[in-house]
């Protein structure tokens, strides 16, 4: 089994790694060893510079009793031409599983249609599985469950934004994207996940999707690789701000999610950021979580 996109899993899926990473996460608050993987490899193949991604997978391979090998672009033959089919293969005979942080998502799903090792999905620019799965169970945390709630996106309809889109798809909770023209999710993805929840809504008006919000989320407007479309995109991203009007339309107990590294002041303000609705460090925690419950199911599957 792969863990390419949110669409890999199914709603009992889902609900069985939120369930496995709270049981997980309170075994590690106790001080409880659990080291089901004791003698496996996970290989990390980062394209994409990364602080949470790498060090929460590596730490939750170690927790689980395995180890894990990092290799960026310079440090790989990928980084020097060799094909993406030669690199899988083999490194699917070295070690148990891999994640990989990349560009295109073509990328990941080629190595995954040659490896033999589950591959798990750290970032590409259309998806990012692992990020969704820690903020879902940091709303199931703080709000006792994901049914019934009001999620809302402000910002860029970027990889993020599509794996909310899944989530909401697969697990069925409202969801409201404000993004800005020309700048709105994979239409494909959209059109997937409306199909089975139509509870998925796209606007252009930040105070329509916050409006009686349960969550507030959002991200960077520039990401990895778009460095140079910064001016470009602070203009047309200029009002699609988490800040205290914003923050005072949803509920007043709205929880606000942000995946860091965030740019205090542009798509969040430091108040609301610092403040007591936010969620960011709990939500930044449940990375390692959720992984080693992923880590353990897949892994353990490849046995």
């Amino acid at each position: 089994m792969n863990l390419l996109t949110i669409f890999d899993l199914k709603k009992d899926d889902i609900d069985s790694l939120l369930d496995r990473a709270a049981s997980l996460k309170e075994r590690h608050k106790k001080g409880i060893p659990h080291r089901p993987l004791l003698g496996k490899v996970l290989g990390l193949i980062f394209e994409k510079s990364s602080t949470r991604t790498r060090v929460s997978f590596e730490t939750a391979m170690y927790q689980l009793g395995g180890n894990a090998i990092f290799l960026s672009q310079k440090d790989s033959q990928i980084g020097r031409g060799e094909p993406i089919k030669d690199t899988a293969r083999v490194m699917s005979r070295y070690v148990d599983g891999v994640v990989i942080r990349t560009f295109g998502h073509e990328i990941i799903e080629e190595f995954a249609s040659y490896a033999t090792a589950p591959v798990i999905n750290g970032l590409t620019d259309l998806h990012h599985p692992c990020q969704v799965l820690a903020d879902v169970l940091t709303i199931v945390e703080k709000k006792g469950g994901y049914g019934g709630l009001k999620v809302s996106w402000i910002g860029d309809g970027n990889n993020m934004a599509n794996s909310w889109i899944d989530a909401a798809g697969l697990l069925g909770f409202e969801l409201t994207l404000a993004c800005p023209d020309g700048y709105f999710p994979d239409p494909a993805v959209l059109s997937r996940a409306k199909a089975l929840n139509p509870n998925i809504r796209l606007t252009q008006g930040v105070d329509e999707a916050a409006a009686g919000s349960d969550v507030l989320n959002t991200d960077v407007w520039a990401s990895m690789g778009q460095e140079e479309e910064k001016d470009k995109r602070a203009k047309a991203f200029k009002g699609y701000q988490i800040n205290s009007r914003v923050l005072g339309l949803a509920k007043k107990d709205a929880m606000v999610l942000h995946c860091l590294p965030a740019h205090r002041e542009e798509e969040i303000t430091a108040e609301v950021l610092e403040g007591a609705n936010s969620a960011v460090w709990d939500q930044a925690e449940n990375r390692l979580h959720i992984q080693k419950a992923i880590l353990e199911r897949l892994m353990s599957e490849a046995t």
